[in-house]
């Protein structure tokens, strides 16, 4: 997996956590709509633990290529 995959992936996950807290936003100004906003902000948060995950994944892959790519 290259850098740049790594690098697509941390965006794509961003993007994931926006909709969720964007749409868990929207959601809790309907009252019936409180358990699945909870929810979205649950999922949310659960990948502000993804995002670390996926950079140290990257950082540690890139650094045992040869050549080092990861450095700039």
């Amino acid at each position: 997996m290259s850098r740049r995959r790594y690098e697509t992936l941390s965006i794509a996950n961003d993007c994931l956590i926006a909709i969720w807290f964007l749409l868990g936003s929207i959601f809790f100004l309907y009252p019936s709509m409180e358990t699945p906003a909870a929810w979205l902000s649950l999922v949310g948060s659960f990948q502000f633990l993804i995002r670390p995950t996926i950079r140290l994944c990257g950082h540690m892959h890139l650094q045992r290529l040869p050549g080092n790519q990861w450095e700039e």
